[in-house]
């Protein structure tokens, strides 16, 4: 009987032990195999999309100044342009294998090197946007959701959705408008444009300062836009959870009602959010682009919005690539997550 006590067990663990490195390496290869193939499949389509945009790289670079055809045929030629596009295609797919994305026809400079300049600014905005946005969206989605139908609920609910409806560059202009350049007995608060100011006395703390004064119209407009999702989607989910019998369980053993819900049903709710964290960081980084431009801010979104008014083909595709594969990488990193938070995935 011993025996059976000591060994029967054995078995079970080490086939358990053996068989989850397994599943687990194929749901990773899956995911990483599906996000490669994405990420192919967004680098042929910014090749091939902005081909299709009207308009003449090579006179919108000179335009304004009297060229030859000879001349107009000499620049095409030094830019690729007069190459068939599959050579075209071929040579960039061959860059990028490489990490090249090209040379800027606008700024003349490796369009890796811009990247890496403008990367930074979209970060920290999107960065201070997503984290306010998040803490926000899930304390009034939850705080909503527990007091269903109560006056909370009614009035952050409509708020959202209102806010939410609005179009982005409109409610940046409007706190332009407003907080920026000042309306009626309302002085201008804040900056009117671009990271820093060309007067900011020297020393890490002014300019920390000055930048973050910099950045509160652009992020508070982010924030505006994106924190609903993050209400609505822990409203609904903290719904679904509130007639749950754990929750009647937990009531029973005389736990207070704040208690129920911070230990027992918030964690359980969290699981479609933090898939919603990791998929809007990604779009979050795409979607800086009118808020970049409506407020100067030198990121990838104002980058963008300058190489499409020549159309800069190399900038373009750089640009697109890089943004389109922030939300594949963090549709990926959400999978994974959600797979170590949801027993339910590992069993699947």
């Amino acid at each position: 009987m011993s025996d059976t006590t000591v060994t029967a067990p054995g078995p079970q663990v080490s086939e358990q032990d053996g068989r989850r490195p397994r599943g687990l390496g194929r749901y990773l290869a899956g995911k990483l195999g599906g996000g490669v193939v994405s990420l192919f499949g967004v680098a042929v389509l910014g090749f091939f999309l902005f081909r299709v945009l009207p308009g003449d790289p090579a006179r919108a670079m000179t335009r304004g100044a009297p060229v030859s055809p000879e001349q107009l045929a000499a620049l095409r030629a030094r830019l690729g342009l007069d190459q068939p596009l599959w050579k075209q295609f071929l040579d960039f797919l061959g860059a990028l294998v490489r990490g090249d994305f090209g040379t800027s026809y606008t700024y003349s400079r490796p369009v890796t090197d811009l990247v890496a300049e403008r990367i930074g600014p979209t970060l920290l905005l999107v960065g201070t946007a997503t984290v306010l946005a998040m803490v926000l969206g899930m304390w009034s989605g939850a705080r909503a959701a527990w007091r269903h139908g109560g006056a909370f609920d009614k009035a952050s609910t409509s708020v959202a959705l209102t806010l939410w409806s609005v179009p982005t560059f409109w409610l940046g202009l409007i706190a332009l408008m407003v907080f920026g350049v000042g309306v009626g007995p309302i002085p201008g608060l804040f900056p009117v444009g671009g990271i820093s100011s060309p007067d900011v006395p020297p020393g890490v703390l002014p300019h920390v300062l000055d930048v973050a004064h910099h950045l509160v119209l652009p992020a508070l407009t982010m924030v505006a836009v994106i924190y609903a999702e993050y209400v609505m989607v822990m409203r609904s989910s903290l719904l679904e959870e509130m007639g749950a019998d754990y929750l009647t369980t937990a009531r029973a053993k005389g736990l207070r009602e704040d208690l129920v819900r911070r230990r027992h049903a918030v964690p359980n709710a969290m699981l479609p959010t933090v898939t919603l964290i990791f998929m809007r960081l990604g779009m979050v980084v795409a979607g800086a682009i009118t808020v970049e431009t409506v407020f100067s801010w030198p990121g990838l979104g104002l980058l963008t919005y300058e190489a499409l008014r020549v159309p800069d083909l190399p900038l373009l595709q750089g640009t697109f690539i890089v943004l389109a594969g922030s939300v594949i990488v963090m549709n990926v990193l959400a999978d994974m997550c959600y797979r170590l938070l949801d027993p339910r995935v590992r069993a699947s």
